[in-house]
């Protein structure tokens, strides 16, 4: 971002200096513009600022990986997914919608009581997050975070992006709530595949020690059966971790963040 607004700068400076050659200082802006643009429509990229997609060398070293479940809680799917966690000791990362932590604040807290962690996935989940202006993605930002601060006692310490998209904006923004961006190594796509062994393969092909996994406990496709595919695909998963001896744990364990009390951001 800093190379971005050096480059806008020299392209003004030039442009008030040698205003002939204005096609060229257009050119330099036009293309400094698509870089940002791709960028914000590549989730794993780091050219828009801090970006998690892999967990820490300490956490790979020690054999961890991150379960990470986004769009819930759904009360359908969730308490399922807390039992086939809790049955395989494992610790999980739910990034949440602001709306739905209100609307089931019952389960939002029993999954902070399960020993999981309650993340930030903006407030209402819409599909246009990566277009939105300053004002619109900032209320989308601080009221996520103050739903599930004042749910759960606890202030989230990540944020994902609606489907990981973004723009230049956000990163100024989560500084200002002490947020940090997280994506993931591994998606299962279980949003659009309702074929279990697709989705376990995705996931599970070279998966190793500090991969982050991405799946859904909300908008969670459906097996040919009607069954949430995440639930068709999870204990087969936890087989897997436990098979190749890595061990599920949430991103704020992996990084040693410490808990946040909810009304230090709420």
């Amino acid at each position: 971002m800093q190379c971005s607004a050096v480059l806008h700068a020299g392209a003004g400076l030039g442009a008030a200096l040698a205003p002939a050659q204005w096609p060229l200082w257009l050119a330099l802006v036009a293309a400094n513009q698509a870089v940002l643009a791709g960028a914000g429509l590549w989730p794993r990229s780091t050219l828009l600022g801090s970006n998690l997609v892999r967990l820490p060398p300490d956490a790979a070293l020690r054999g961890e990986v991150a379960l990470t479940f986004d769009d819930g809680p759904d009360p359908a799917v969730t308490p399922q997914v807390l039992d086939l966690l809790d049955a395989h000791g494992a610790r999980a990362t739910f990034f949440c919608i602001g709306e739905r932590v209100r609307r089931h604040a019952a389960l939002a807290r029993e999954i902070a009581r399960r020993g999981h962690a309650i993340e930030n996935h903006t407030a209402t989940h819409p599909h246009a997050f990566a277009a939105y202006g300053w004002r619109r993605m900032a209320a989308q930002v601080a009221r996520g975070q103050a739903a599930i601060a004042q749910v759960t006692g606890r202030a989230p310490v990540f944020f994902r992006a609606v489907a990981g998209l973004r723009n230049p904006l956000l990163d100024p923004i989560l500084a200002r709530h002490g947020l940090r961006l997280a994506s993931w190594t591994r998606r299962a796509y279980d949003t659009r595949c309702g074929d279990a062994a697709t989705v376990l393969a995705r996931l599970t092909r070279g998966l190793g020690a500090g991969d982050v996994l991405l799946l859904h406990d909300g908008h969670a496709a459906r097996t040919a059966h009607g069954q949430p595919v995440l639930l068709a695909v999870l204990p087969a998963l936890l087989h897997t971790l436990r098979a190749r001896g890595l061990r599920a744990v949430t991103l704020r364990a992996a990084c040693q963040l410490a808990p946040r009390p909810a009304e230090a951001r709420a």
